[in-house]
């Protein structure tokens, strides 16, 4: 089976961890974010990916390789210009087989693509969408089905008065090579706007699904998947690593103070003694936490340094960074890569601060 996975935005709601990362290979937990995708394809037939770059296209191949580690073959192709989730798609149309997935890369689920699959062949489909309920699908766009599943109606972003059910689209597509027919070449084409109106009534399907699903675009999101992945939550390779206790404690750490499950701390990680990582708390290679210092409910990214006396919780800090003694990083901030933090500043309130800034002792209190 083959998939095209679209890994084409900027990220830009993720700045600053995309500002030197590109977004399909930002850390989580402990591998790349799309290879939880490439995984996940593999465990339903997968064999044959197809990854449509733009941003930063060649950072992407150099992180994921060939795609042997996955148990797969990775191919890219790079769009000239930004051509929307249909023009992507049919600019990879040289490559694609009579049958096929595409996906959309910003997705952390654990959808049975199997019996998504197998509806599609039933049904005759040229076209079967995964379908998630979600609790407020008001800033989503609600798919209307049929009793047979057929696809009536989209409605995006309904009032209240419009709701009749919870079901968006996943990003998750089961595809007819035929559905390239539809779409015009060498312009910017929106699959949900332009192609699949054409196929309501003529071959166009919902398979609703109540498993887990996470459009990661923000860092709340980022830390929300981070969590939902140590917890297990959502179904991944992780849940090996975690075991039974759910805390991995590589056995080249230094663990002077404490580990609170669920956490994952990761090579040459060093816990001074009185200091404490969790729980909820992923600390990547390299890590250093001073005495008496505090993370939890945060990711802390390869190589950062924190000093004596620090509480980090619900932040994210990427590589790299140095955090002075007695600072405190909270309520949603994020540190962009090789940032330093003076002694005894405190950074909250959702703050980003981008990569390579220095700020120095005492020099804000959010």
């Amino acid at each position: 089976m083959q998939a095209v996975i679209l890994v084409g935005g900027e990220g830009t709601r993720l700045r600053p961890l995309t500002s030197t990362v590109p977004k399909p290979v930002v850390p989580l937990v402990d591998r790349p974010f799309i290879a939880y995708m490439l995984q996940w394809l593999a465990g339903h037939g997968v064999d044959d990916v197809i990854m449509s770059c733009g941003f930063l296209a060649s950072g992407v191949r150099n992180v994921l390789g060939d795609g042997s580690r996955y148990g797969l073959r990775l191919r890219f192709v790079e769009e000239p210009d930004p051509r929307g989730t249909a023009g992507a798609l049919k600019y990879a149309e040289p490559m694609l087989e009579e049958r096929f997935l595409m996906l959309n890369g910003d997705v952390l689920t654990d959808i049975d693509l199997t019996a998504q699959i197998a509806q599609h062949e039933r049904t005759g489909a040229k076209a079967t969408l995964a379908l998630v309920p979600v609790p407020d699908p008001s800033a989503y766009g609600v798919v209307r089905l049929d009793d047979d599943r057929g696809v009536l109606d989209f409605v995006e972003k309904p009032s209240p008065d419009q709701i009749d059910t919870n079901l968006i689209s996943a990003g998750a597509y089961v595809l007819e090579r035929e559905i390239l027919d539809l779409v015009p070449a060498e312009r910017k084409v929106s699959i949900e706007r332009e192609v699949w109106p054409l196929l309501v009534g003529d071959g166009l399907y919902g398979c609703p699904s109540e498993s887990y699903w996470l459009d990661i675009g923000t860092p709340e999101r980022y830390l929300k998947a981070t969590f939902d992945i140590i917890e297990g939550n959502v179904r991944t390779p992780v849940l090996e690593r975690l075991g039974d206790d759910y805390l991995v404690v590589d056995e080249t750490a230094q663990v002077r103070g404490r580990a609170v499950p669920p956490a994952m701390l990761q090579r040459g990680v060093r816990v001074a003694e009185g200091a404490h990582a969790g729980s909820l708390a992923v600390l990547g290679e390299g890590v250093s936490l001073g005495e008496g210092a505090v993370v939890e409910r945060a990711v802390v990214l390869d190589g950062t340094e924190i000093g004596a006396d620090c509480t980090l919780r619900d932040c994210i800090v990427a590589a790299g960074c140095r955090i002075g003694e007695r600072t405190q990083i909270l309520e949603g901030a994020v540190l962009g890569e090789g940032v330093t933090i003076g002694a005894e500043n405190v950074i909250a309130g959702g703050a980003r601060i981008f990569p390579g800034v220095s700020i120095p002792d005492g020099a804000i209190r959010f």
